[in-house]
């Protein structure tokens, strides 16, 4: 997917690139992508190499001695107007290889003028190395900053810590716990991205964090699979979300968004038509619900929720031992949007996206469960459901960005009106298991499934 997509840049987005291994072309990239859909201005409150100015269509060159930021203004309109973008930068009167960046208040500045939908700047310097620590003075963001992106090259993985692998090598040293000359790990990478000195000094209170595992092309997607540096970052609760890929690849330079994927069971229904206690009936040595709990923790999915209403004794009983946050619906007869939105306001704020199952689906698995996931980590589609032979099964994923919406529906229902009025943008996963369209309304049903 596109770097916009992934970071989900939207309209007076001031974002920042600090860390090393890649914030230069992510810089231009992003750039790329947002030019004549955005007045897009770029800049840097450290250093540009000179040669990397024609990276750019338009630059503009501005003296603070001889200029004001008002009279600047309107050379930047000029070439927004006609290119789309502009890189602004000063000149350097101690090295003729670089140009000069800005301050971060003359930024700031900038990005209250109105003028411009999207500032990018490069914030930090890291002497083209892919891994790095701050030094005291480091990195100079901008106030006004909205998205803080922690760059780190993953080509450092395996590489010893000495000052020719990395920038500022005993800091990293100091903040990781890795000792100098040790192979770089994720435990090392992790600890400084997450740390308050480290990818989280400078950072405004109000951005948002979401780091650049770059150049994730040279490395093996096994090596993820055994050991996720995403799911470390992410245990950080002031990281949004973890993106991954190789920003030199114009085309499609993202290949995952990881964020945090929440699991709401919805297990309160009274079961009228079934004529039993749904959660309470057995599937083979477990009930429904303990089945659908064990099928959800045994998934990739990071929080499972368990949204109770009848029968709430029992089946808190059954709970006592699991690893899930139970919440009880008092207003569970008003129908399945009830527990619906039960589920999400028990969701912290931190999490990506939701997946809703209805406790009587006992034909779900934890591999189904994951490929779903994957498909939206993929596409960061905001609607993601399974389908067997053209047919729309459960459960479905909804991204956050809907969570608005599913707060508006009412009665017995669940989120089939807001995924319809999605569908266009939807993804599906194709499946061999009917399972995803089988639910259980009667006891005749659920003995042909057995």
């Amino acid at each position: 997917m596109k770097l916009s997509q992934a970071l989900r840049v939207k309209r007076a987005e001031v974002v920042s690139f600090v860390g090393g291994g890649g914030k230069t072309t992510a810089m231009f990239q992003l750039a790329h992508e947002l030019a004549f859909s955005s007045r897009l201005l770029m800049t840097t409150t450290t250093h540009f190499f000179t040669a990397q100015i024609t990276s750019s269509p338009a630059h503009v060159f501005f003296d603070p001695a001889r200029q004001s930021l008002n009279q600047l203004i309107p050379r930047l309109n000029q070439a927004i107007d006609q290119h789309g973008q502009v890189l602004l930068i000063a000149p350097s009167s101690l090295n003729h290889n670089k140009v000069d960046g800005l301050s971060p208040q003359s930024i700031d500045y900038l990005a209250a003028s109105g003028y411009f939908d999207v500032v990018i700047i490069e914030a930090d310097g890291s002497r083209q190395l892919p891994f790095k620590t701050p030094a005291a003075h480091e990195p100079p963001i901008p106030s006004s900053s909205t998205l803080i992106v922690p760059v780190v090259g993953l080509d450092i993985l395996g590489q010893l810590l000495t000052e020719k692998t990395v920038h500022r090598a005993n800091l990293v040293s100091h903040l990781s716990s890795t000792d100098l000359g040790q192979p770089v790990t994720m435990e090392t990478v992790a600890a400084v991205i997450s740390h308050l000195e480290g990818g989280l000094k400078n950072v405004p209170c109000q951005a948002r964090i979401i780091p650049l595992l770059n150049k994730a092309d040279l490395l093996a997607l096994n090596h993820f699979e055994q050991n996720p540096l995403s799911t470390k970052l992410l245990a950080c609760d002031r990281i949004d979300s973890v993106i991954m890929g190789a920003v030199k690849n114009r085309m499609s330079p993202i290949a995952e968004v990881q964020s945090r994927i929440a699991a709401v069971i919805l297990a309160a229904g009274g079961s009228r038509r079934f004529g039993s206690p749904k959660q309470l009936t057995r599937w083979g040595e477990k009930t429904f619900l303990e089945h659908a709990v064990e099928v959800m923790l045994a998934s990739s999915v990071n929080s499972v929720v368990v949204v109770l209403g009848a029968e709430v004794e029992q089946s808190m009983a059954l709970l006592a031992h699991q690893s899930v946050q139970i919440v009880i619906n008092e207003q569970w007869a008003i129908g399945q949007s009830s527990s619906l939105q039960a589920g999400l306001a028990a969701l912290p704020e931190t999490v990506g996206a939701v997946l809703f199952l209805p406790i009587d689906m006992p034909g779900i698995t934890p591999q189904l469960i994951n490929a779903i996931i994957q498909r939206y980590r993929q596409t960061l589609a905001p609607v993601v459901w399974p389908e067997f032979e053209g047919q729309r099964g459960n459960p479905v994923l909804f991204d956050r960005t809907l969570f608005p919406e599913l707060w508006q529906i009412s009665g017995d229902t669940g989120g089939r009106a807001v995924l319809l009025a999605h569908q266009q943008q939807a993804e599906r996963v194709a499946v061999t298991e009917r399972a995803v369209l089988l639910d259980i309304d009667c006891p005749m049903e659920l003995q042909s499934l057995r």
